[in-house]
């Protein structure tokens, strides 16, 4: 990525959070990021398309991260306690982007938002698969449904954009071991929460061994 286009999209994000994306207009980022239409639409094709690549941004960093856990690690407890922590800390990294997404998401063309729903059904599936595998080796338990328990960390952790706020009490990633310790433990099945492999595990994410 270059240079001018970090700063179109910086530009772009500080104005639409302002005066929403309707209310600008790519002279105005045009003008306020210091370079021509020509530098624009060499890195957009429309004011649209930069909105698609806002949230691309964000999607892609927890895609990624979500592959990386599912390849790198054995475990499901491993796995889900990665893809929460960064699911998590996505609020951090790309706060402004996510703002600005779900305030003006409306507004995508159904191009821009089918290409969106393709990535969010993968980052589902691999949370879907992860939860499965997990019932299958004993870890989480088998009563606990599937795609209910999916929807609902996608949804819990998905709401941190609302009331997150870097410099708070707590840091993103004490916010991330917390939400790991709220799912895992209603995951969990007894005989996993004994093991000392787990209870190991808790500890090195910063959780007290006593709550399990």
């Amino acid at each position: 990525m270059t240079e001018l286009k970090d700063r179109i999209i910086e530009t772009s994000l500080r104005l639409f959070e302002s005066h929403g994306f309707h209310g600008v207009t790519v002279n105005q980022i045009v003008s306020e990021s210091g370079t021509s239409k020509g530098g624009f639409y060499h890195h957009f094709q429309s004011k649209d398309e930069l909105l698609y690549v806002i949230h691309d941004y964000f999607i892609s960093y927890v895609l990624t991260k979500a592959k990386e856990a599912d390849s790198s690690s054995k475990k499901p407890t491993e796995k889900l306690q990665k893809i929460i922590q960064s699911f998590v800390k996505v609020f951090h990294l790309y706060k402004p982007h996510i703002s600005v997404f779900y305030q003006e998401s409306m507004y995508l063309k159904p191009e821009y938002t089918e290409e969106i729903k393709k990535k969010r059904d993968s980052y589902k599936n691999l949370i879907f698969k992860c939860l499965e595998e997990g019932r299958e080796a004993g870890e989480f338990r088998p009563e606990v449904p599937v795609d209910i328990t999916g929807m609902t960390i996608l949804g819990m952790v998905n709401w941190t954009y609302k009331w997150y706020q870097p410099g708070g009490e707590k840091t993103i990633d004490e916010i991330g071991s917390i939400f790991v310790d709220l799912i895992l433990n209603s995951l969990l099945t007894d005989s996993a929460k004994q093991k000392k492999e787990y209870q190991k595990f808790f500890l090195k994410s910063g959780l007290a061994e006593d709550k399990l």
